[in-house]
């Protein structure tokens, strides 16, 4: 059953600190997940250790549109969402995060290049 739950992970800043400071992850889940249902579906998928697991229900936002033409409002409700958030064990990490972490990588190594040839344009300038 674990294995069939969907994690979605929820890309944002506050979900990239939370990931950096304190090891926790947050997964978008089905409505009929458990605690236990997402800590196994995050042990089958990941091969990692939970250390503990927090599930957060959102009501969805209710919204109203108009249209210019006519004078009837429309109304309507976002869907529910729910999240996970799920702390691992010391020295576990997912790979979730990992292409924005290459390019920050990335970007600092050509900085460092940068940084390395104008140095020795300036040493040739000298000479």
């Amino acid at each position: 059953m674990s294995k069939l739950v969907v994690l979605k992970p929820r890309m944002s800043e506050k979900a990239y600190g939370l990931s950096e400071s304190s090891n926790t992850y947050v997964f978008e889940i089905p409505a009929g997940c458990n605690s236990n249902t997402v800590a196994g579906a995050v042990t089958d998928q990941f091969k990692v250790g939970v250390k503990s697991v927090r599930i957060v229900n959102i009501a969805g936002k209710s919204k109203r549109s108009t249209r210019s033409s006519s004078r009837s409002n429309k109304s309507g409700k976002r869907s529910d969402m729910h999240k996970a958030y799920v702390t691992l064990n010391e020295g576990d990490k997912l790979p979730v995060f990992a292409a924005v972490e290459a390019q920050e990588k990335a970007e600092t190594d050509a900085q460092l290049k940068a940084e390395k040839i104008a140095e020795k344009a300036t040493k040739k300038e000298k000479k």
